[in-house]
């Protein structure tokens, strides 16, 4: 007999908050996660932390609305038990604290601040569980925001995760430490050292949308040439061309950029011509763990 139930996901990135509302549909042989909505609200939350070192009182009133609308999509849809997360921005911001407390206070949401490398290890688990059997030796670079998370996967373990202050929101604000790119490019030299045909994993909505880009299908291989083709073009259009021609979101349209320089330097570093991209990210994980791990989710209350 199958068993059904409604779970959230709330993530607060750096350059936009996510809710993703999944049925969770346990049959006898396995377990099926089936998306039914994900909002996603572009409220740049890193531009704040990532300059000044804390959210703004605008900022703060636009992530209470979200996260109130939020609240209101979860009761509608009969959510049964939720998450929220945030990420790199959260984790820096000064006023962080604060702003948690006061959400609880106004809205009964807990979010959780998660460390860098439980990011990572939370969407590299979404990958493993997926039941894709793949058998390659692979580098998971998640890029967001605010950090990009890596993950070495070999034999279907994960045996190596880092996480970096390497990210979209930061790039176009300059405010990248030199010495954080040489780490980033060192920690993958050395980790894939001696390791052959290596497969990038893009994850990311920056991923998604260069998947999109390509016209190839979920985890069908972009080689390297073929994204420096797709960089370049992107390169090519204006910021209203990016948006009209290649469908964009204005605020995905500045972002994609440092992010394909991001994979595409992770892939020279390890030596690799082949990227993919799953479509899976933490609130994929998020979900997951909310089904898997007990008192990992809050229950609704409406």
């Amino acid at each position: 007999m199958n068993t059904i139930r409604k779970l959230a996901a709330i993530d607060i990135g750096s350059n936009a908050v996510r809710l993703l509302i999944s049925s969770v549909i346990k049959r006898p042989n396995d377990i099926l996660y089936k998306k039914i909505s994900l909002v996603r609200v572009p409220l740049r939350l890193g531009e704040d932390v990532f300059s000044k070192g804390k959210l703004s009182k605008k900022s703060i009133k636009k992530l209470g609305e979200a996260l109130k609308a939020f609240k209101l999509l979860m009761i509608l849809h009969k959510v049964d038990a939720f998450k929220a997360v945030a990420t790199s921005a959260m984790r820096e911001a000064l006023n962080s604290s604060k702003i948690i407390d006061d959400i609880f206070k106004s809205h009964d949401i807990l979010i959780d601040i998660i460390s860098g490398k439980d990011e990572a290890t939370i969407i590299a688990n979404v990958f493993l569980n997926s039941k894709l059997n793949f058998s390659n030796h692979y580098l998971y670079v998640d890029v967001g925001g605010g950090s990009t998370e890596l993950n070495i996967i070999i034999d279907d373990k994960i045996v190596k995760s880092k996480s970096f202050k390497i990210g979209t929101v930061r790039a176009l604000k300059n405010n990248i430490d030199k010495n954080e790119w040489v780490s980033f490019e060192n920690w993958i030299v050395e980790n894939t050292v001696g390791k052959q045909n290596i497969i990038v994993i893009g994850s990311g909505g920056n991923a998604s949308k260069i998947l999109k880009i390509s016209n190839k299908k979920t985890t069908e291989i972009i080689d390297y040439n073929e994204l420096t083709g797709i960089e370049n073009l992107i390169k090519n259009l204006n910021f209203n061309q990016r948006v009209a021609d290649l469908q964009l979101n204005p605020d995905r349209a500045d972002v994609i950029i440092p992010a394909i320089k991001i994979y595409l330097l992770a892939m020279s570093k390890c030596k690799s011509k082949s990227f993919i991209v799953p479509r899976i990210g933490l609130a994929d994980g998020i979900i997951r763990n909310i089904d898997t791990i007990n008192d990992y989710g809050q229950l609704l209350n409406g």
